[in-house]
């Protein structure tokens, strides 16, 4: 029982260390979104359209767009938020399973000492009474 409790004691400091890195990794990814959000759009309205420079490409190639798929910076910035918030629920989750089934384990736990406590009584009630 006692060693149940240390263990349960070190799963807790675990989520709780788990919990805080992954709020901090949502804290400092959503300040590098906006900031990266803000340069983007001041320099939207900076940005000049300009002329290439040089002739145009020969024929065959085909002038550069950047790839369709490709989500860029920011939005991977915010698929990984995204998976802070799913690991830290996830955490939370098996946090609460974890304590639950301590919970329960020290239930069942003290119940059988105190039937094993009661069983001893009556044993040593009835040797008693055989001498």
């Amino acid at each position: 029982l006692k060693r149940a409790g240390e263990d349960r004691e070190k799963e807790n400091k675990e989520f709780q260390m788990t919990v805080s890195d992954q709020r901090e990794t949502q804290t400092l990814l959503k300040k590098a979104l906006d900031f990266l959000a803000d340069f983007y759009s001041k320099k939207a309205a900076l940005l000049q359209k300009q002329e290439p420079a040089g002739p145009p490409p020969p024929a065959g190639f085909e002038t550069y767009k950047n790839n369709a798929q490709s989500g860029g910076v920011m939005q991977l910035i915010e698929q990984i938020i995204t998976d802070a918030k799913a690991m830290e629920a996830e955490a939370i989750r098996s946090e609460e399973d974890a304590q639950k089934a301590y919970e329960d384990f020290v239930k069942e736990t003290n119940a059988s000492i105190e039937a094993k406590s009661k069983d001893i009584v009556e044993k040593s009630e009835q040797k008693a009474k055989a001498e």
